[in-house]
């Protein structure tokens, strides 16, 4: 993997290389394109089936409602966007485009009425305002009666400002959150503090606004034999994927690694016990402060393989409890996406699959007040519309009847989960990771023997015989399409043209991570 002391040859050559590869797949990838849509012709498949169903005259009570999903570039807006269409409703997708190029995935769906480019936020009140602008026009344009925000985390703060006047000055509803909670829950220092201060556990958390107090707080912790991470408590690519597990061997080594970051009361950072164990992580859609659909998975720093837990077992349960109070905390303004992700000690992991009853220790180390990617496990689960449109519907109280559907912990009814959820996957990932990189590296007769290179080959196949691309739908078949041969390769060309370095891309979320 190339980082920022490579050479800029090396990266151009990266990028040509991902271009070519792109080329390369171009005729294959058009076949099957061309394939999906005449399957689709002669044999509906059941998404198109149902839609068809809902909007016949056999469903006469049916109200179709006009949905405005941002982010449907990415394949969690995208997921969203094609459970709504499935359902029945109007679906308006919008997400930023850079310059005048069309690059966007989720412009060329199927499950889209109409797409619209937004003015993407720098930080700048001119450039906020205009975002806002731009939705607002969008929405009276459009009629919407739901904002359904699937942004990224570079507009995290404009989309709560966005919800608050489009809420105030339109009868649109927003599933997102206002600024105050999305900035408190965005930033990890404050989503720590808030937590510990409605009573759920966390882990030791240090927040630091100076190299000193950094290395003070390791200092003390030399002799109880702990170890933390370090992590700006705000987002830069440059420093995301740093884990490094302090202190280091030696104080000399640590102040070393700790001089390399920028510390300072306008840049604070965090320092957080190291939990040795699995990490998962949770996505969830919450209403006026009720959990509504929740699914867990597995989880890793850079997650590109997604498979649900059983909504039954002890860590699911015990990480629904935790989200659950924490929705329950927010109080009846408490509507958007909310995403934990979550360490579990090896030990406590162990005994919750022995005991499915178990209630787990859980250690929140993050939380992501936005959609997450797992909600493509939704994919499969018309009840999530339903979900989503009970914002639409007044506030009403629990009558006798209905509180005997609570949960044990008595704050809401069980919410949607995935019904027979897939294991998903992105080829384009995949083929480069357990394809393209092993090879290269057998070739150069370093890193990987033939053996693991084989069995890397193996979970290839086995990926794309039975697991779900997160993109992919045969009876919407050219966001795909648009991903790998429009997208991916403009950013490549861009990075080219303008010398820029980067480490790694997120294909599902189409970040590509700067050195």
């Amino acid at each position: 993997m190339l980082d920022t002391d490579s050479s800029y040859i090396a990266h151009a050559a990266q990028d040509i290389a991902l271009i070519l590869l792109s080329l390369a797949f171009l005729p294959l990838d058009s076949f099957i394109v061309c394939f999906s849509y005449a399957l689709t012709y002669f044999y509906p498949l059941q998404a198109i089936e149902h839609r068809r169903h809902i909007r016949s005259t056999s469903t006469p009570y049916f109200e179709a409602r006009t949905i405005l999903v941002t982010g449907v570039g990415m394949t969690k807006g995208l997921a969203i966007a094609r459970l709504f269409y499935a359902a029945g409703h109007h679906v308006v997708g919008a997400d930023f485009e850079p310059l005048a190029l069309p690059t966007s995935a989720g412009r060329v769906s199927r499950a889209l009425r109409s797409f619209h480019k937004l003015s993407k936020p720098d930080g700048s009140r001119e450039k906020s305002a205009r975002y806002t602008q731009d939705l607002l026009n969008l929405i009276r344009q459009e009629k919407v009666d739901m904002w359904v925000s699937c942004s990224g985390v570079a507009s995290a703060i404009e989309d709560g400002m966005a919800k608050e006047m489009i809420e105030l000055v339109t009868g649109c509803k927003c599933v997102q959150y206002d600024v105050a909670t999305t900035r408190k829950l965005h930033e990890k220092h404050s989503f720590m503090d808030h937590t510990k201060s409605i009573g759920l556990p966390i882990p030791e958390t240090h927040t630091v606004t100076s190299k000193a107090a950094a290395l003070q707080v390791l200092d003390d912790a030399s002799g109880m034999r702990k170890q933390y991470v370090m992590k700006y408590i705000g987002t830069d690519d440059a420093v995301r994927g740093d884990m490094t597990l302090l202190p280091l061997s030696t104080p000399a080594q640590t102040k070393a690694h700790i001089s390399r970051f920028q510390i300072s009361e306008e840049r604070p950072w965090i320092l957080q016990q190291y939990i040795q164990g699995p990490e998962y992580c949770t996505h969830s859609l919450v209403v006026k402060g009720e959990v509504k659909a929740f699914v867990a998975c597995p989880s890793s720093e850079l997650l590109m393989h997604y498979e649900a837990l059983p909504s039954d077992s002890a860590l699911s349960m015990s990480m629904l409890r935790f989200t659950q109070e924490f929705a329950a905390a927010g109080g009846s303004s408490f509507t958007g996406h909310l995403s934990f992700d979550f360490l579990v000690e090896s030990g406590e992991a162990e005994k919750a699959r022995r005991d499915p009853n178990s209630n787990v220790r859980l250690y929140p180390i993050e939380c992501n007040p936005r959609a997450h990617t797992a909600v493509c496990l939704f994919n499969d689960t018309p009840a999530m519309v339903d979900a989503y449109l009970s914002l639409l519907e007044p506030k009403q109280a629990l009558s006798s009847t209905s509180r005997k559907s609570l949960t044990p912990n008595g704050l809401a009814p069980p919410p949607v989960f995935p019904q027979a959820p897939q294991k998903y996957y992105w080829i384009g990932h995949d083929f480069i990771e357990l394809v393209v990189t092993p090879t290269f590296s057998l070739l150069s007769l370093e890193g990987p023997g033939i053996f693991e290179v084989l069995e890397r080959f193996a979970t290839f196949v086995e990926h794309v015989a039975w697991w779900h691309d997160g993109m992919f739908e045969f009876w919407d078949p050219l966001p795909a399409w648009w991903l790998y041969h429009v997208y991916w390769p403009t950013q490549f060309f861009m990075a080219l043209l303008f010398q820029r370095k980067w480490s790694r891309v997120n294909v599902s979320t189409c970040k590509m991570f700067m050195c």
